[in-house]
């Protein structure tokens, strides 16, 4: 077949420049959506008269067949046909000829390509909503199983306040939430359809937008060609919403590595989801959050990859823009090869209660709780922050906890301390004595584990702040 845009030359295209032009070695995969957007089209085309019914029905069954041919990998591929776009029209001018020619009537490879990549991202988020959900759902899961359980909370990697194990696992729900909201708000501008805004101006031909942009679940058609025929914002932010999810991936994958080594021994991982060493017997290492850590460098490398290639376009499309598709395929298919594996991970671990429980008092975890029952008999919160702190190095001088300390060396420290001190004392005291809303403590937690269970068992999660749910659908559960 002859290039589609062959007519105004008298030379063949050197093959080397075949090579280095195509994409269909990675937009391939873009067919389900070019087919999707073909029907659509055709349908337009017919609705407006520009095609007969009859001719949309031999484009409709045509597109069917070379779906299949997709699906069951019996469809060839070839370098000079350059993309995905112009393998399906040649099948289709090659099995239905001049009704084949008249699909791109009214659209320009320029918004068919956007278009399918609309399609793709949509897909992509909706996806990856729910793998997010799935993760949620793993942390939520563990709540009541290790209610009971108090760990370490951390700043500076040194030992700070003492929070309920749920408090952590909800920490992170917390995180993918506001990954799943930054999607769905993303998700929005996906949602803007720009099929029939040709290769940059519009089209003389009486086209039906709206109808197009109906038929493939767009909320509305662009409303400047110029602008949607260049547009990658879209892919920019989707990538960067992916960027932040491989963020918290990549932080939950650094604390749990530490808390499976030896030296912290908190968790013990599950043996399918670890690896042992080639030349030592001893090993399990935790290859999965290790390279859950690294591949979140490729999800964020997408973000400056697309930023830099998009930084000195002009208006409407130019050639570059064959390459924002290599970084946006790569940032999604790691980013859910890495979720898929996750809520397994996360229902699989063990807390090793025995080795929490037998350092849970190093690190003198009570002391913000000590501080605080000052606070409550009328210290001022600086001078009680003082007084702890010399109690705290007396201490650790003497090889001792505050809960060590007699009432007559705390009442050294301050008159205000009376025998109830000792409520508060010990990392399980301390942590009892937490009470604000959101805080690590029992009632609040218990709270949060109750507020965790009711959103994810409906449909859709309201964003924060707003008592409607999503529109768009991406957070279907």
């Amino acid at each position: 077949m002859s290039k589609a845009w062959g007519g105004r030359f008298s030379q063949a295209t050197d093959p080397r420049v075949e090579a280095f032009t195509e994409s269909i070695s990675f937009d391939a995969r873009l067919a389900p959506f070019d087919i999707a957007g073909s029907k659509a089209h055709a349908t337009m085309l017919a609705s407006v008269g520009l095609i007969s019914d009859a001719e949309r029905g031999q484009l409709i069954a045509g597109l069917d067949v070379i779906a299949g041919e997709f699906e069951r990998g019996e469809f060839e591929f070839k370098t000079e046909l350059e993309d995905i776009h112009m393998h399906i029209e040649s099948q289709l001018i090659a099995r239905l000829g001049d009704v084949g020619r008249k699909l791109h009537t009214g659209r320009s490879r320029n918004d068919q390509v956007a278009t399918d990549i609309k399609l793709y991202v949509r897909d992509a988020i909706d996806r990856i909503d729910a793998l997010l959900a799935d993760v949620q759902r793993a942390f939520v899961g563990r709540c009541d199983a290790d209610l009971d359980i108090v760990l370490p909370g951390y700043t500076h990697l040194q030992r700070a306040m003492p929070v309920l194990a749920p408090h952590y696992w909800l920490a992170y729900c917390e995180k993918f939430q506001r990954d799943r909201e930054r999607l769905a708000d993303c998700r929005k501008r996906v949602n803007i359809s720009p099929l029939g805004a040709a290769a940059l101006a519009g089209t003389s031909l009486p086209i039906d937008r709206h109808l197009t942009a109906k038929l493939l679940g767009f909320t509305e058609p662009a409303a400047n060609s110029l602008d949607v025929s260049s547009d990658r914002d879209f892919l920019a932010e989707f990538c960067f919403c992916l960027s932040l999810i491989a963020v918290h991936l990549s932080s939950w994958a650094e604390e749990w590595i530490l808390w499976f080594s030896t030296e912290f021994g908190f968790l013990r991982l599950p043996d399918a989801y670890t690896t042992g060493s080639s030349i030592m017997p001893q090993k399990r290492n935790p290859d999965v959050p290790e390279l859950v850590r690294g591949k979140s460098a490729r999800i964020m490398a997408s973000v400056p990859q697309l930023l830099i290639l998009l930084k000195g376009l002009p208006m409407a499309y130019n050639r570059d823009l064959q390459e924002d598709k290599l970084a946006a395929f790569n940032a999604a298919d790691v980013t859910i090869s890495c979720l898929e594996l996750l809520p397994n991970v996360v229902a699989g671990a063990e807390l090793n209660r025995e080795k929490i429980a037998a350092r849970l008092d190093d690190g003198f975890l009570d002391a913000t709780a000590l501080m605080e029952y000052l606070i409550k008999r009328g210290v001022p919160m600086r001078s009680g922050h003082e007084i702890v702190g010399k109690l705290v190095a007396k201490c650790e001088a003497e090889k001792r906890r505050l809960g060590d300390l007699s009432l007559d060396e705390l009442r050294e420290a301050d008159g205000a301390i009376d025998e109830d001190v000792y409520s508060v004392l010990g990392t399980n005291n301390a942590v009892a004595a937490l009470v604000s809303y959101g805080s690590g403590g029992k009632e609040p937690v218990e709270e949060q584990i109750r507020r965790w269970k009711e959103r994810l068992v409906l449909k859709r999660i309201a964003p924060r702040g707003n008592g409607t749910s999503t529109t768009s659908g991406s957070q279907g559960e």
